[in-house]
């Protein structure tokens, strides 16, 4: 089965959706990690380097299997040239 037939065929389920709502945020964040790091041209080795830790983390952080703290995250984005904000609206 391709990705986007999967995709829809999840999405017709509301308690998919409503999971994938309540991770907005998460899901965002590591959008934008990858989305700045490709940008970057950097590897997640690359990055891994940069922040000081093992590439094993940063592939956890990007596939969302890893709570990071917000010290992780302020790391890496200092490391791929970004800033932090965290917003309650």
């Amino acid at each position: 089965m391709k990705w986007d037939d999967a995709k829809k065929k999840n999405l017709q389920n509301e308690e998919v959706r409503r999971e994938l709502r309540n991770n907005k945020a998460e899901y965002r964040i590591i959008e934008e990690i990858i989305t700045a790091r490709r940008e970057k041209n950097l590897t997640q080795k690359d990055l891994a380097e940069l922040v000081g830790t093992k590439q094993s983390n940063i592939s956890r952080l990007e596939s969302g299997n890893y709570n990071p703290t917000l010290e992780f995250l302020n790391k890496i984005a200092r490391a791929i040239g970004k800033k932090l904000e965290i917003r309650i609206v």
